[in-house]
């Protein structure tokens, strides 16, 4: 089975380098259309540079594929709209999202300026809720699109200096789940990756040996599939690095259930605290209401759940 986007449009933000320009190239030469959106910002988000989305853009098309700039920013309404409709402008169709945009500006939470906190947050999570938002309704009355949103580590598991960073980057993963549902019968497809690679935002994080094991393009393999009509899953998270792959999911541990109708005390939850916590035996849910099944189950009365 070879994998290819002929025919297909897609909109990779903050492609002007590291991965969103690997992902660019990536898809481009096998086939798809690419709009190479980069405000050209330094890592703070400061600034502007055209340049760096042109670079790639001329890249794909002196290999022969298709390619278009928008300098728009994601963190801008309109921007993240326009960002789209150069796709339909240039080619009539949005048929694949990657949201890769992203900047730093890491610091102890105690002594980050709340400005710093809105900005990082205003360019991962509202960045991508705002393009999504755009190209979701394209995707939909096409009855065919694949969106990959950008997590992180950080996010799903927590990362010192990066309160903002990780308060966006799982917001991130709760419009997932939310678009995987209302994307569902419409052939729109959402899923996410928590990528580890070699780029300027990890620049002085991994050392030098590591730093030849996360080549991006080894994260684009997983980015392509997630992007492809092969992907038939939606809601999953991948987390990938130097060849290493593999779904991340929240699940919920058996717990304990107290009499709803006796006292509850708690002196009661500390006692039993280590059976609360206890992840052994834990359980997915694949939405909201598949989790309120299962409290439901744990809680009614027996003879109400029997009937």
């Amino acid at each position: 089975m070879s994998i290819r986007f002929d025919d297909r449009v897609a909109i990779v933000t903050g492609a002007g380098q590291g991965l969103g320009r690997c992902y660019a190239l990536y898809l481009a030469e096998r086939g798809a259309r690419v709009v190479i959106n980069d405000l050209g910002g330094a890592l703070d988000g400061a600034g502007s540079d055209a340049s760096l989305a042109d670079s790639v853009a001329a890249e794909i098309r002196a290999a022969g594929g298709g390619a278009v700039v928008s300098t728009d920013s994601v963190s801008d309404r309109d921007g993240a709209a326009r960002i789209v409709q150069t796709a339909l402008d240039t080619w009539g169709r949005a048929d694949i999202l990657i949201n890769n945009a992203g900047i730093l500006r890491d610091k102890m939470f105690t002594r980050m300026n709340m400005d710093d906190f809105e900005a990082v947050v205003a360019v991962h999570l509202l960045g991508t809720a705002y393009v999504t938002r755009a190209a979701f309704p394209v995707m939909r009355k096409q009855s065919y699109g694949r969106i990959v949103m950008t997590t992180s580590a950080a996010g799903l598991f927590g990362n010192l200096g990066q309160a903002n960073y990780a308060a966006a980057k799982l917001g991130i993963v709760g419009l997932m789940n939310a678009l995987k549902i209302e994307g569902k019968k419409t052939g729109v497809k959402v899923n996410a990756v928590a990528p580890v690679a070699d780029t300027r935002m990890g620049a002085r994080v991994y050392p030098d040996f590591f730093k030849r094991m996360i080549r991006p393009e080894l994260v684009a393999a997983a980015v392509a599939y997630l992007a492809s009509e092969q992907c038939q899953t939606s809601g999953d998270i991948l987390v990938t690095a130097a060849g290493y792959f593999a779904k991340v999911q929240m699940v919920e541990a058996q717990g304990v259930t107290f009499e709803p109708d006796a006292e509850v005390t708690p002196e009661m939850v500390a006692e039993r605290f280590g059976e609360i916590t206890d992840m052994s035996a834990a359980v997915p849910h694949d939405t909201a209401m598949d989790a309120m099944k299962s409290l439901f189950a744990k809680v009614a009365p027996k003879d109400l759940v029997r009937a």
